[in-house]
C-alpha cells in the first residue's frame, strides 16, 4: 500500500527541494514547475484546508496562527534550502506544526496523535476526522450586502474563513476539489456583487457548486473507505471500470500506464495529504492531456485550463462515444479455448484486462455492477477450469453476465417502486 500513501490529492505546501517537492523521474518538467507554481502561490489555502480537516473544532483565529508558521517555514526554506529542517516530508512538517500549538492538542483532545511519529502519527490524524460534523456551529451566513462588503474590504480574510469553514465540514473532501469550490465561489462573489438582486444571484450560482461539492465529496469518501477496508487491488479494479467507461478508446497498456499514476494519487489523497494529492493528480492530468488522440476527443477545452479548473474539467467532461471498431463482445475471454491457460499465467492482469474490454463495451452500466460481472466471471472460470471440458462451460459467460444484470435491475426497480409507495421516510424502515 505504498506506506499508506493513500492515492489522492496531497497538498503539500513547500518546495523546491528534492524531498520536499517529490518529483518522480515519470514526472514531465514542465507540469511539475506549474504545479510548483501553483502550490507557491496557494500555500495559505492548501494549509486552511489541511488543518481545517484535521482539527476540525479549531477557530479561524487558531488556524491563522499555523498558516502564518507555514508561510515563514516555507519561505526559509525556498531562502536555504540546504537546511536540515527543510528535508522533512511535508505531511510530517505540518503534523509537527499543528502539535507545537500551545495548548491545542489538549484542548481538542489529539494529544494522543502528536505522541506518535511518522506513519503511526499520519494514520492517527486520518481516523481522528469525524464525518458528522453536528458539532459545529451552524455555517455562518450573512446578508448579500454585507457578504459582498466583506470581501471587497478584505478579499482574503473572506475567502479564508469561507474556505476554513466549507473545509472543516467536509474532512473527506480531496484538497483540489476545495481548491476549485473556493475558486468558484470567488467568481460568484464577484459576479453577484455587481448585481442588484444580489440575493437571488447567490441563490442561483452558489447552488450548483454546493451540489458539485457534495457530489464530488460523497465518491471520494466512498471509494476511500473502499482502499481503505478492501486495499489497492479493489480500487485498482474501481478505477479500470471508472476510467474504460469515461474513455473507451484508450488502449489497455496506456490504461495500465496511466492507474499507475492514480494510484499514486489516491495514495495521498485518501490519507488526506492535501500537497501530495494536488500533485499527483497534476500528474494524472498532465499523463491524460498529453495522450488526448489516443485518450479521448472530449478534453481539448479542459486541458487548456488552469489548474485546479482543469482538473476538475477532466473529471466532470463528458463520456467519449464507443469506437465504431469495437465490437460488442470480447471473443477473447469467453470463445478462445486457451481462456484457462491464459488466466493461470497472469490472473491479475487477465481479470483486469476482462474488466477493462468490458467496461468499454458497456458504458451504460454502473460500476458497481460492473465489478459484480467480473466478479461473475472470476467464479465461473474457478468452476470451469476444473471441468473436463472447460471451453463448454465458459461459453456461457455472456448468459451469467445477462442474468447478473438483469437481476440487479430488478432489484433497482423494486427498490424505485417501494420509494414510490412508501417515500424515502418509509424506505428507511423496511
Amino acid at each position: 500500500m505504498k506506506q499508506l500513501k493513500f492515492s489522492g490529492f496531497i497538498f503539500f505546501l513547500l518546495f523546491l527541494t528534492e524531498s520536499l517537492s517529490l518529483l518522480t523521474e515519470t514526472q514531465d518538467v514542465d507540469s511539475f514547475g506549474i504545479t510548483q507554481k501553483f502550490i507557491e502561490e496557494n500555500t495559505g489555502s492548501i494549509t486552511i484546508i489541511a488543518f481545517a480537516q484535521y482539527v476540525q473544532e479549531a477557530t479561524f483565529d487558531e488556524m491563522e496562527i499555523l498558516v502564518k508558521d507555514i508561510i515563514e517555514y516555507r519561505d526559509k526554506c525556498l531562502a536555504h534550502k540546504t537546511l536540515p529542517e527543510c528535508a522533512e516530508i511535508a505531511i510530517n512538517v505540518l503534523q509537527g506544526k499543528i502539535c507545537s500549538i500551545e495548548g491545542l492538542p489538549q484542548k481538542y483532545n489529539f494529544s494522543h496523535c502528536c505522541s506518535k511519529m511518522g506513519l503511526e502519527r499520519r494514520l492517527c490524524f486520518l481516523y481522528n476526522k469525524k464525518a458528522d460534523v453536528g458539532f459545529l456551529p451552524p455555517f455562518p451566513t450573512l446578508d448579500p450586502e454585507e457578504k459582498c462588503q466583506a470581501y471587497k474590504n478584505n478579499r482574503e480574510s473572506f475567502l479564508n474563513r469561507y474556505t476554513h469553514e466549507v473545509a472543516r465540514r467536509n474532512p473527506f473532501a480531496f484538497g483540489p476539489t476545495l481548491l476549485t469550490v473556493a475558486a468558484r465561489f470567488e467568481e460568484v462573489a464577484k459576479t453577484c456583487c455587481e448585481e442588484q438582486q444580489k440575493a437571488n444571484c447567490f441563490q442561483a450560482k452558489a447552488a450548483p457548486i454546493t451540489q458539485y461539492l457534495k457530489a464530488m465529496s460523497s465518491y471520494q469518501k466512498t471509494v476511500c473507505g473502499a482502499f481503505l477496508k478492501f486495499g489497492p487491488k479493489v480500487l485498482n479494479s474501481i478505477n479500470i471500470a471508472v476510467f474504460s467507461k469515461k474513455f473507451p478508446k484508450i488502449e489497455f497498456k496506456e490504461l495500465t500506464s496511466l492507474l499507475e499514476d492514480v494510484s499514486s494519487m489516491y495514495d495521498g489523497c485518501c490519507e488526506g495529504d492535501v500537497l501530495q494529492c494536488i500533485r499527483y493528480q497534476s500528474q494524472v492530468m498532465s499523463h491524460i492531456c498529453s495522450k488526448q488522440e489516443s485518450i479521448s476527443s472530449k478534453i481539448k477545452e479542459c486541458c487548456e485550463e488552469k489548474m485546479p479548473e482543469r482538473e476538475a474539467c477532466i473529471i466532470n467532461s463528458s463520456k467519449d462515444g464507443r469506437p465504431q471498431d469495437l465490437s460488442l463482445r470480447e471473443a477473447k475471454f469467453t470463445d478462445n479455448e486457451n481462456v484457462c491457460q491464459e488466466r493461470d499465467t497472469d490472473p491479475g492482469n487477465f481479470f483486469a484486462e476482462f474488466l477493462y474490454e468490458y467496461s468499454r463495451r458497456h458504458p451504460e452500466l454502473s460500476t458497481p455492477e460492473l465489478l459484480r460481472i467480473a466478479r461473475v466471471y472470476e467464479d465461473l472460470l474457478a468452476d470451469c477450469c476444473n471441468k473436463e471440458n472447460p471451453p463448454d462451460c465458459y461459453h456461457q459467460a455472456e448468459d451469467k453476465f445477462n442474468e447478473t444484470t438483469e437481476r440487479s435491475l430488478r432489484m433497482v426497480q423494486q427498490e424505485c417502486e417501494q420509494l414510490q409507495n412508501l417515500g424515502k421516510d418509509g424506505l428507511k424502515y423496511q
